[in-house]
């Protein structure tokens, strides 16, 4: 088995066994890369120290810094002479070394996406970075009293109490209203930008750069759809029966305060076994460290820069981020030892392995995941297992009395939550969409609209407030959610190949990982080694022996 180190040694060797000399635009692409890697590494490196440094302290003045360098960065990326030569070394088919052809696309994406006059980037960095700050640090209230964003995920798990239950749902949305008109505003200023680049609007120009068809994704969503149309109705109306009974109203009194999240975009806990009884007395971090050291990708080191637990001002959410491609690696984390935290940890850190294990040897510019969905996917391969029967017993050491029992409906759970998080990534990209089509429409109705075709989540009577906006992806992450849901097409993907291929097991059924070093050592050869050297779908393929493809993720959920 090649090491990625010597593909890249065997790309430079050709030059020599076969006589290819590099052409004069080749050594010219060469000069220019490397100027500007010595350019922007310490620029990425100090924007990714003040972001940090932000989402930790919820003060203004780090958000403001974060605003700065933010702008000095993409100012890089916008310069129209660098993008002028990019794009004619692009076109010229000059550039025929694999890799150095790889690194011009990889830049001409780059530039393209920031081909933005000054003034306009400017306002568009400063607008969207105020958006996060103001997300970061706002806190709902119930009857007057702050509350953070576990204390209302905590109601909406236990509480019976109706009223309660709305109080805590209607906190989730009042940051709604305080951002809304700024989002709408950045998203008119990314239309401008994207405009002016021949784009009809800037989802279509993200997806572009992304190396990505919006025709494809809307064939992918539409057979997803179709696919899972019935056995999500069926699923939801057995929930719906469960969640009524636990507040004691109707079916037909539902509200979307009784499902168990904000958005009911994770499963509810409502079956015999409450999977977070299971972990309250253990602790999730230790769990994730001795699991991930197990499959021979220690996180010591990433942990050992990480911040884990809530507190006033710090981002209540969860991200990793790789500061500066050669190792320092962090996750961001509000950890409580329950089982959507245990799922978390084993997220943020399957993004955080993939990137501390990139080969030191690949050129910069493509010392990267081969794409945000592929780090997606192995975040959730990961992050899957805080409910597999099989590794909750051995992790947990937990009896064979036990597992059975987890065992009863761990399958359903598992079904269940992939199912409604399809249903909620469809809601995310078809509003998405719209909402760079047209963002003057009305949008509070529409949001209503595509949860009630998506989620059979019925729309509060005459509520009329940008709920939407609550969701804090619109501002950080645009045009990107679909890629969540690549990503879990993908896990599965993986989960089939190296169940069969890697481990030789009969079945991928409880597959566990623990202690399967060779799991681990797959993973980090063949996906996070090869880093963004070939396009995404190529290193799937190379991964996988086929692209991607949904027809594992059917098997393994709807079918």
């Amino acid at each position: 088995m090649k090491t990625l180190s010597a593909i890249l040694m065997m790309l430079s060797l050709s030059i020599v066994l076969f006589g290819c000399a590099p052409s004069a635009k080749e050594i010219q692409m060469q000069e220019f890369i490397q100027t500007h890697v010595e350019k922007i590494k310490p620029m990425v490196k100090e924007a990714g120290l003040a972001s940090w440094d932000a989402a930790n302290s919820g003060k203004e003045a780090d958000y403001d810094k974060v605003s700065v360098l933010t702008l000095e960065l993409r100012r890089v990326y916008s310069d129209p002479d660098d993008f002028a030569v990019i794009k004619e070394a692009k076109e010229s088919g000059q550039v025929k070394n694999p890799l150095l052809a790889r690194q011009v696309d990889v830049l001409y994406n780059a530039y393209l996406g920031n081909q933005i006059e000054p003034e306009l980037l400017k306002q568009i960095v400063e607008l969207g970075t105020e958006i996060e700050k103001n997300f970061s640090t706002f806190r709902g209230t119930i009857d007057g009293e702050k509350v953070t964003d576990n204390q209302i995920k905590e109601i909406l798990k236990t509480e019976t109490d109706s009223a309660k239950r709305e109080k805590a749902w209607l906190a989730s949305k009042q940051v709604g209203p305080v951002v809304a008109d700024d989002i709408i505003k950045l998203i008119k200023l990314r239309n401008q930008a994207a405009q002016k680049l021949g784009f009809d609007n800037y989802h279509t120009l993200s997806l572009t750069i992304a190396e990505q068809d919006v025709e494809e994704l809307d064939k992918i969503f539409a057979e997803l759809y179709e696919l899972t149309n019935e056995p999500f109705a069926e699923l939801k109306a057995e929930l719906d029966e469960k969640l009524a009974e636990h507040c004691g109203v109707a079916v037909s009194e539902l509200m979307p305060w009784h499902y168990h999240d904000p958005f009911f975009q994770e499963t509810p806990l409502v079956y015999d076994v409450d999977l977070d009884e299971y972990y309250e007395d253990k602790d999730v971090k230790e769990l994730a460290t001795k699991f991930y050291a197990g499959i021979n990708l220690p996180v010591e080191s990433i942990l050992a820069k990480s911040d884990l637990y809530e507190r006033q001002g710090k981002n209540p959410h969860a991200f990793c981020t790789d500061i500066d491609r050669e190792g320092d690696v962090r996750i961001l984390c509000n950890l409580k030892n329950n089982e959507t935290w245990m799922e978390t940890i084993l997220h943020e850190l399957g993004h955080g392995v993939y990137d501390k294990y990139q080969d030191p040897q690949t050129p910069y510019l493509l010392r990267e995941p081969a794409h945000i969905f592929t780090t997606e996917a192995i975040a959730m391969f990961f992050g899957r297992l805080s409910r597999n029967p099989a590794w909750m017993q051995q992790m947990l050491e937990l009896t064979d009395e036990q597992r059975s029992e987890i065992e009863k409906v761990s399958f359903k759970y598992a079904q269940l939550k992939q199912l409604i998080f399809a249903r909620w990534a469809m809601v995310m990209y078809d509003f998405e969409k719209r909402l760079y089509a047209d963002p003057d429409q009305d949008l509070n109705r529409l949001w209503w609209q595509i949860v009630e075709k998506y989620q059979l989540v019925k729309s509060p009577a005459g509520r009329n407030e940008p709920d939407w906006a609550a969701k804090i992806h619109f501002t950080i992450a645009p045009c990107y959610y679909h890629n969540y849901m690549l990503g879990e097409l993908l896990a599965s993907q993986l989960q089939n190949y190296i169940a069969y291929k890697v481990l030789k097991l009969d079945s991928d059924k409880d597959v566990s990982y623990v202690g399967q070093k060779k799991a681990g050592d797959f993973l980090d050869e063949k996906v996070f080694k090869a880093g963004a050297v070939y396009e995404w779908n190529r290193m799937i393929e190379r991964a996988t022996g086929e692209p991607l493809t949904p027809k594992y993720f059917v098997a393994e959920f709807i079918k």
